[in-house]
């Protein structure tokens, strides 16, 4: 029975006309189910609960005093808000503030959080942290821009989906996060003519771009709750790192934040205590499959008019290769592992293409 190790979902690709409010976007409703959860919280010493107005939330309440609902941060109600003493919403008085973009962002820089490995993706299901096995296919997806979440199959918990936005697992009680050695090279990405760009690439006519993702780095590193401002000719554009947008006169678009994708090093320190996760990807024999027509997803054989098979791919993988070339029927192909895609070279026509266990 086919069982798919990991599955990945992506963004929409345009989205530079949508409006925006002014407010908070702790939900990021664009690229979820656009509705804001309005669950009760607690927020009373009886016991009563209270429910947090989720047209408040979104910044359009027009009932303003007389509304029946809550005018509260529905994220501080959960202790999850990631603007903390800075978020622009009411805070439940009495409530400890939930630690500011720049507290997490210092955190994530401590050289000490992760054991030696670059990065380490963790699960929590209440009984303490555990290293999730073969993150660095979680850490590959992660790294693409247009990548918003992960599913996970073969977990104790059945399939696991992991949602790269709001760092949190889709309806179920666990947690995750990922730590940082601390040398991470972070890549900004904006929206530009419905795909993702990278601050700095070159263009068409081979001309770079007039920032870079280090410049944007380094002032979201010195205070994440500011922007970044630079000038295109005679246009001014703001890159506001609360709401990940890139801010024109006439459009906003979209902004992402994504490592620059890095191999865990041979022979790096593994934990050898046992695991809840180790089962995720034992004892399975990876695959790689593309995608045809109707979403039916193919196996690579080596047949006459194909010489690649599955296990030539996974060599290749093995070997940390970002890419590898074939020919099929004497059409040129390229694989590119770290964005899971086959190019034809001559028609431009590309596949999806997964490694899968079985």
């Amino acid at each position: 029975m086919n069982c798919n190790m990991a599955q990945a979902e992506q963004y929409d690709s345009d989205s530079s006309s949508e409006p925006e409010s002014d407010i908070n976007d702790n939900s990021e409703s664009e690229d979820t189910d656009g509705e804001i959860n309005c669950q009760e919280f607690s927020d009373r010493d009886d016991g009563r609960k209270i429910t947090p107005c989720k047209y408040y939330n979104k910044g359009n309440c027009q009932a303003g005093d007389s509304c029946h609902y809550a005018h509260v941060c529905m994220y501080a109600l959960s202790g999850n808000c990631r603007y903390g003493l800075q978020c622009k919403l009411k805070h439940p008085k009495g409530q400890k503030a939930a630690p500011t973009a720049r507290q997490q962002s210092s955190d994530q820089r401590h050289p000490k959080l992760t054991d030696g490995r670059f990065y380490q993706w963790q699960l929590n299901d209440g009984n303490g942290w555990r290293d999730i096995d073969n993150d660095h296919v979680i850490e590959a997806q992660f790294s693409l821009p247009h990548t918003k979440s992960i599913k996970i199959y073969n977990t104790p918990y059945g399939a696991v989906t992991i949602d790269f936005t709001k760092m949190r697992i889709y309806g179920k009680d666990l947690k995750v996060r990922r730590l940082d050695d601390g040398n991470t090279v972070w890549m900004w990405y904006c929206i530009l003519h419905r795909g993702w760009v990278k601050y700095g690439d070159k263009d068409s006519k081979g001309n770079s771009g007039p920032i870079k993702s280090s410049d944007i780095e380094r002032k979201f590193q010195s205070n994440p709750a500011s922007s970044f401002t630079f000038t295109v000719g005679a246009n001014t554009f703001e890159i506001r790192f609360r709401e990940m947008r890139q801010m024109g006169k006439k459009r906003k678009r979209k902004v992402a934040r994504r490592p620059l994708y890095r191999q865990q090093q041979a022979g790096a320190a593994v934990p050898q205590a046992a695991s809840a996760f180790q089962n995720m990807s034992l004892g399975k024999k990876p695959q790689w499959q593309f995608e045809g027509k109707g979403g039916t997803w193919h196996t690579f054989k080596n047949r006459p008019e194909c010489p690649v098979s599955s296990d030539d791919i996974e060599m290749k993988y093995q070997q940390n290769q970002s890419s590898m070339a074939f020919k099929v029927n004497g059409q040129p192909y390229k694989l590119d592992f770290t964005a899971m895609t086959q190019l034809n070279l001559t028609t431009k026509h590309k596949r999806k293409v997964r490694r899968v266990l079985i």
